[in-house]
C-alpha cells in the first residue's frame, strides 16, 4: 500500500479534514462533502473527522469516501461524551466532571464502552477521548466540565478506564489535551493560552495522567494548543507545533511511539501566528504524526512540500508517519471493514444511552450539605404544602413535572432576565404559605464567564429562599456555580440537567436511593474535591470485581440478561448484588417499578421477597432457638402448639416440616371462603371492613380490614387440611406457618419482634423486615401484583401472598420484605459462620448442619433449600449448573431468590416483582433469568460449566 502512494498522497494520508459544521450565519448544518471528495480523488487523504449532522447522512457519506478512496480512509470524532455530543437524533451521554463524581472506576470503563460500540456501530476509528487534562483553575473557559475534575489520580484512574472501554471493542482512544490544558484562563479556540509552569510542576501534576495512560498503552495522544516558556521559549510557538513539546518531550522524555494529532489546526490559538498551511509545517517539523483540520489541503500539501524542498522536513520523517498511520489503519481492521449498515441505526446510536444516563447519575449526584433531616428527605404528607422554584427556566422540565405528582406543589418559575422588582415579588408571593421550597438551578451555561450566565437577581432570590424557608437546592449543571451559596443548608448537586438526571434526583430527593457522589473539584473552603454525604461504614465494603477474582466483562453478561428479560417483560425492573469474600462486586438496578415506566429501579428498592421469609426470617430465628436448646426439631408439632394436640398435625415431627416432607398439604386458599364468589369476587363485607376498627384489625390490604375473630377460623382450616401419610416432598406453605407459630410459642413475641431484636438490629439491617409501610413511603416498595381477586387493587407496601396477608403480614412463609444489599448483610453473617462486624450471632456448626442435605427424598436442607442432587444430568439444573453442593438459598414466587455458596465464598441476590401487573407471569423461569445470572457469575469467576 506505501509504494502504491505518491509524494501528495503520502503527505495527504497525514491530513485529517473537516466533514461539517454550523454555518454561523444560519446556524443549520453544512456539509463539506465536495470539498472532502475532492480531497479524496486528488490527493487520497488519510482522515475525516465528523462533527454535525444526523447519523445516517454521516455513515452515508462514510460509505461513500470509504469506496471512492483508494486507501482506507481513517474516520475521527471528538465525541468526549459519545457521538450523540455531534450528531442530532442521538442523545448525549453525561459529560467527564459528572463522571468524576462516581466512585466506581467500573462504571467509567462501561461508559468508554459504549461510547466505542457507538463508534463501532457508525465505522468511526478514532475518538479524540478521553480529555485526561486536569482541571485546577475553576475558571478555565475550555476544558473545565470536560474533565474528570482535580485530582490527578482520579483523572488517570478514570481516563485508564475510558481508554479501555474504547480500546477493548476496538476504537482508538486518544488522551488530551497534551501536555495539559486544565490550567488556562484563555480559550485556545480564539487565543494562545499561557501556562507560566516549569516543566517539573507539569511532571508532577499535569502530565501524570498521560503518562499513567501512555503506559497502559493508549493508542494516541492530542497534543494541545498552549504556551509554556518553560518547554519552548520560542515567541508565540504553541505546543502542538513545538518540537521542544513533541520530539523531546513526548517522544525522547516520555518514550510515547503511539500516534500523535495536532489539537485542530484552524483553531486561532495557533492559526493567529502560524496562518495558511505554516502551522502544518511547523506541526510536522514538531514531530507529529496527523494533522488535524489543517484548511485548505491544497495550500497545507503545497507548503509542505515547500519545506521539504527547504531541508526543514525529511521524506524520511514523512515516510515514517505514512507507515505509523497505514499500520494503525491495519491493526483497527480497516483492510476489511465493511459498509456501515444504516438499518436501525438510530436506534442502534441510542441504546444503552437512557441506562447509562440514569446509571451515572445513580452514583455521581451528590448530597452536599443535609442539616435538616426534617426536609431531606423529602416525604409527601397530606397537611404538608411544598413550593417549587425553577430558577433559569419559564417551563416545565422533568423535575418540575414531579414536584406536583409526588409531593402536590405549587410550581413557580423565575427566568435570568427578571428584574429585583420580580424577584422581590416572588419572594413575597412564597411568603408564609409553604413548609419546604425545593429550589432548582436550571439552564445555566457550561463555563464560567459572566457567572455562568446566572443573573445576580436569580442569586439573590435563591439566597434568600435558603435563609428565609425550609429549603432543599438542587444544581443541574457546572458544580462551581455552587460557590455563589456554599452556606444552603440542604444542597445537592447533579452535573447534567436532562430529563434523566431530573427524574434520578427527584427520585433522591424522595429518598429512594441514597447519594453516592463525591464531588470532583474544589468549590469553596467548605466543598473541597472529595466532599458529599454517603452511607459509609457499612458491614460489606464495594470494591473492583476484578479485585476478587472476577472477569469484569464476563460479570457483565448480567446487565444484557437482566436487559433482556424486561424486554421480553419478564419483569418490569430488578435488582442484582454479587458479593464474594465479604465484599460486593456488584450490584446494580434495572428498569422500573411498573411497565408504565413512572418510577426507576434503584439498589435501595424494597422488595417482597416471598418464600425468601423462610429462610431469612423463619429459619434464622428456628436455628437460634435450636442452638440455645429451646427447641428440638426431633420434637413433634403438638410439643410446642398446644392448639395443634388431638390433631392429626399432633405427632408431625418438626424435622420433616423442616424437610416438607411431613405431608402438609402444599397451599389452602384462606380467602376463597371470605369473597363473593357470585358477585365478582368482592371482599364479604361480613368479614372485611373498609376501615380499621376494634373489631377489623387485621390489614389486609389498603382499606381493607379483616375480622379479628377470623383467624380461628384460618387456623381451624388448617387443623382440618388432609395429611398425605405416605412420607414424600410436598413443598408447603404450612410448614412455615407452624414453624413461625413455634417461634412465636417458645419466645413470646411475634416472629417479625423476635428477627428483628435478634438479628435486624444488631446487624444494621434498616430495611429488612415485615410491614414495610410502617416504616417506608410507598415510593421505596416495589409494587406486586394488580390483584383482580380477593382484593382488587394494586398490592403495594403489603404482602402478596393472600395467607400472610391474612395474618396481618406477618407468617413463616411470606411477609418480608427488604433491600438487596441488607440481604447480603444477612447472607454474609451466615457464610462466616455466624459472625459479622466481630459479633456472633449463631454457631457455625448450627449453619453447616441446617444448610447441609437431610433428605434422602428431596434436594431440601434444613428450611434452606438447595441444587437439585444430580445436576450434571439434568436439561434444567437448580439454581444453576455450576453450583456447588454446599449451595444454600431459596427463591420467592415475587421474582426473588438468594444464594449462598461457601465454596466459592459468594452471595447472588436477585429481586424483582414479576408478579406485576400479574402473577400469571411466568417468563422468569421460561426464560430461566435467574439461573442464567447466576450461572454467568460462576463463569465471570472462572468456575462456570
Amino acid at each position: 500500500m506505501f509504494n502504491s502512494l505518491n509524494e501528495d498522497q503520502r503527505i495527504a494520508q497525514l491530513i485529517v479534514v473537516r466533514l461539517s459544521a454550523i454555518d454561523l450565519g444560519t446556524r443549520k448544518v453544512t456539509f463539506y462533502d465536495k470539498d472532502v471528495e475532492e480531497a479524496i480523488r486528488k490527493y487520497n487523504i488519510g482522515g475525516i473527522c465528523l462533527f454535525q449532522g444526523g447519523p445516517i447522512t454521516q455513515a452515508d457519506f462514510i460509505n461513500y469516501f470509504q469506496a471512492i478512496s483508494k486507501t482506507p480512509i481513517m474516520i475521527c470524532i471528538d465525541a468526549e461524551n459519545g457521538v450523540g455530543m455531534r450528531m442530532d437524533s442521538v442523545l448525549g451521554l453525561p459529560r467527564q466532571m459528572m463522571l468524576g463524581a462516581v466512585q466506581n472506576p467500573e462504571l467509567i470503563y462501561q461508559y468508554g464502552k459504549l461510547v466505542g460500540e457507538q463508534c463501532k456501530r457508525l465505522g468511526i476509528t478514532v475518538d479524540y477521548a478521553p480529555v485526561v487534562d486536569i482541571n485546577n483553575n475553576p475558571d478555565n473557559p475550555v476544558i473545565n466540565d470536560r474533565s474528570f475534575g482535580e485530582d490527578k489520580n482520579k483523572v488517570a484512574e478514570f481516563g485508564l478506564e475510558y481508554m479501555k472501554g474504547l480500546q477493548d471493542v476496538g476504537v482508538m482512544a486518544c488522551a488530551k489535551h497534551f501536555p495539559g490544558h486544565g490550567d488556562v484562563s484563555v480559550d485556545s479556540h480564539f487565543d494562545l493560552p499561557v501556562i507560566n509552569k516549569t516543566v517539573k510542576q507539569l511532571d508532577t501534576l499535569e502530565l501524570f495522567p498521560f503518562k499513567k495512560l501512555f503506559s497502559a498503552g493508549i493508542a494516541s495522544v492530542m497534543i494541545a494548543h498552549l504556551y509554556i516558556p518553560d518547554i519552548d521559549n520560542t515567541p508565540n510557538l504553541a505546543t502542538s507545533i513545538s518540537k521542544n513539546n513533541v520530539t523531546k518531550l513526548l517522544r525522547k522524555k516520555l518514550k510515547y511511539n503511539g500516534i500523535s494529532f495536532t489539537d485542530a489546526l484552524e483553531m486561532k490559538g495557533v492559526t493567529k501566528y502560524f496562518p495558511g498551511g505554516d502551522a502544518a509545517v511547523q506541526a510536522l517539523i514538531a514531530g507529529n504524526d496527523m494533522l488535524c483540520l489543517p484548511g485548505n489541503v491544497d495550500t497545507t500539501i503545497m507548503k509542505i512540500k515547500e519545506a521539504i524542498a527547504e531541508n526543514k522536513i525529511k521524506w524520511k520523517e514523512i515516510n515514517a508517519h505514512v507507515k505509523k498511520i497505514l499500520f494503525a489503519k491495519y491493526q483497527y481492521g480497516l483492510a476489511n471493514a465493511a459498509p456501515v449498515n444504516t438499518l436501525h441505526l438510530t436506534e442502534d446510536l441510542n441504546s444503552g444511552i437512557k441506562d447509562m444516563r440514569k446509571e451515572v447519575a445513580e452514583n455521581a449526584i451528590t448530597l452536599l450539605q443535609n442539616q435538616d433531616p426534617s426536609i431531606f428527605p423529602l416525604h409527601a404528607a397530606p397537611k404538608k404544602k411544598i413550593a417549587y422554584v425553577a430558577i433559569g427556566t419559564t417551563g416545565d422540565n422533568e423535575f418540575a413535572r414531579r414536584m406536583p405528582n409526588d409531593y402536590n406543589a405549587n410550581v413557580y418559575y423565575f427566568d435570568n432576565s427578571l428584574d429585583t422588582v420580580k424577584a422581590l415579588a416572588m419572594l413575597e408571593l412564597l411568603k408564609s404559605r409553604y413548609d419546604v421550597i425545593v429550589a432548582g438551578l436550571h439552564n445555566y451555561n457550561r463555563f464560567p464567564a459572566n457567572n455562568f450566565g446566572v443573573s445576580s437577581n436569580s442569586l439573590w432570590l435563591l439566597n434568600q429562599l435558603q435563609e428565609q424557608y425550609k429549603t432543599i437546592t438542587v444544581v443541574f449543571g457546572n458544580p462551581y456555580i455552587i460557590k455563589n451559596f456554599c452556606d444552603a443548608k440542604t444542597l445537592i448537586a447533579c452535573y447534567e440537567d436532562d430529563e434523566t438526571t431530573q427524574d434520578v434526583a427527584a427520585d433522591l430527593v424522595a429518598g429512594k436511593f441514597s447519594a453516592k457522589g463525591k464531588l470532583p473539584v474544589s468549590i469553596c473552603p467548605k466543598f473541597r474535591f472529595g466532599s458529599g454525604i454517603i452511607n459509609a461504614g457499612g458491614l460489606l465494603p464495594t470494591v473492583s470485581a476484578a479485585a476478587v477474582g472476577f472477569n469484569t466483562n464476563k460479570l457483565q453478561v448480567i446487565d444484557s440478561i437482566c436487559k433482556s428479560a424486561i424486554v421480553k417483560e419478564a419483569f418490569p425492573g430488578c435488582v442484582v448484588l454479587v458479593a464474594r469474600d465479604g465484599k460486593i462486586v456488584y450490584d446494580k438496578s434495572f428498569g422500573y417499578l411498573t411497565y408504565e415506566k413512572k418510577e426507576l429501579v434503584y439498589p435501595e428498592t424494597l422488595y417482597d421477597l416471598a418464600s425468601v421469609t423462610k429462610i431469612c426470617a423463619t429459619t434464622m430465628a428456628v436455628m437460634k432457638l435450636y442452638e440455645e436448646g429451646r427447641l428440638d426439631i426431633q420434637k413433634s408439632l403438638g410439643d410446642y402448639l398446644p392448639w395443634v394436640r388431638g390433631t392429626n398435625k399432633d405427632s408431625l415431627k418438626i424435622w420433616d416440616v423442616l424437610l416438607h416432607q411431613a405431608g402438609l398439604k402444599a397451599f389452602i386458599p384462606f380467602y376463597k371462603e371470605t369473597i363473593d364468589s357470585i358477585h365478582g369476587g368482592l371482599p364479604l363485607s361480613s368479614i372485611y371492613s373498609w376501615k380499621q376498627d376494634s373489631g377489623h384489625h387485621v390489614r389486609v390490604a389498603e382499606n381493607l380490614f379483616m375480622r379479628n375473630d377470623w383467624l380461628d377460623t384460618i387456623y381451624s382450616r388448617i387443623l382440618l387440611s388432609t395429611v398425605e401419610t405416605k412420607k414424600k416432598y410436598i413443598y408447603s406453605d404450612n410448614d412455615f406457618i407452624f414453624m413461625g407459630k413455634i417461634v412465636e410459642a417458645i419466645t413470646g413475641m411475634s416472629l417479625d419482634q423476635y428477627v428483628k431484636k435478634t438479628f435486624y438490629d444488631p446487624l444494621y439491617l434498616s430495611t429488612t423486615g415485615f410491614m414495610p409501610r410502617n416504616s417506608f413511603p410507598l415510593n421505596r416498595i416495589a409494587p406486586t401484583e394488580n390483584e383482580v381477586i380477593f382484593r382488587k387493587q394494586l398490592i403495594r407496601g403489603d404482602v402478596h401472598d393472600p395467607g400472610s396477608a391474612m395474618f396481618g403480614g406477618v407468617a413463616g412463609h411470606a411477609g418480608l420484605f427488604s433491600d438487596a444489599y441488607d440481604l447480603a448483610v444477612l447472607e454474609q453473617m451466615l457464610l462466616n459462620g455466624g459472625t459479622i462486624g466481630g459479633k456472633q450471632y449463631l454457631k457455625k456448626e448450627t449453619i453447616d448442619y441446617f444448610t447441609a442435605y437431610h433428605s434422602d427424598i428431596s434436594r431440601r436442607g434444613l428450611g434452606f433449600d438447595k441444587p437439585e442432587k444430580d445436576n450434571v444430568k439434568l436439561k434444567d439444573p437448580y439454581p444453576c449448573l455450576s453450583a456447588s453442593p454446599q449451595t444454600f438459598g431459596h427463591t420467592g414466587f415475587t421474582g426473588t431468590c438468594v444464594w449462598v455458596d461457601p465454596k466459592y465464598n459468594l452471595i447472588f441476590i436477585f429481586l424483582s416483582n414479576r408478579v406485576n401487573p400479574t402473577s400469571e407471569n411466568g417468563k422468569i423461569s421460561s426464560l430461566s433469568v435467574r439461573g442464567g445470572i447466576m450461572e454467568a457469575i460462576y463463569k465471570a469467576m472462572g468456575e462456570g460449566n
